[in-house]
C-alpha cells in the first residue's frame, strides 16, 4: 500500500490540476496565518472552513493546496484558488475526521471530484 493511496475526504474541485502533496494544516484564526507567514507555508495544504475567507492571502504563493470545508467554486477562496492555481476542494467532507496536523496528504484534482488521500 503507497502512502497516499487511501481516500479520507473529498469534494468539488476548483479546476483541473494533478496530484500535490504536502503538511496539512487548519487555518482557523489570523494568528495561524501569522505563525505560517514567520515560519513558512512552503509545502501546507491548508483546510479552511469559510469559503469567504480572505486571510490566506499573504501566504496563498506559498501553499501547495487547500480545502474549504464550505462554499462552491465561485466562493472567495476557489476564485483566488484559481488565480494562484493553487489547487482546490470546496465543501470538502472527510471519511473519518480531520487528519492531525502536520499529516502528510494528496490532495488530487485530476478527476471528477477533488479528492484527498492520505
Amino acid at each position: 500500500m503507497t502512502q497516499f493511496s487511501r481516500v479520507i475526504g473529498s469534494g468539488t474541485k476548483v479546476f483541473d490540476a494533478g496530484p500535490v502533496h504536502g503538511r496539512f494544516r487548519a487555518i482557523e484564526t489570523p494568528d495561524d496565518v501569522l505563525d505560517l507567514m514567520d515560519h513558512g507555508a512552503e509545502g501546507v495544504i491548508a483546510l479552511v472552513r469559510d469559503a469567504g475567507a480572505t486571510f490566506l492571502a499573504p501566504i496563498y504563493h506559498e501553499l501547495a493546496g487547500v480545502i474549504c470545508t464550505s462554499g462552491t467554486p465561485r466562493s472567495h477562496i476557489g476564485i483566488v484558488s484559481r488565480e494562484f492555481q493553487v489547487p482546490c476542494v470546496m465543501a470538502a467532507t472527510f471519511v473519518d475526521g480531520e487528519p492531525a496536523r502536520d499529516t502528510e496528504v494528496e490532495l488530487d484534482c485530476s478527476g471528477a471530484e477533488g479528492v484527498v488521500r492520505g
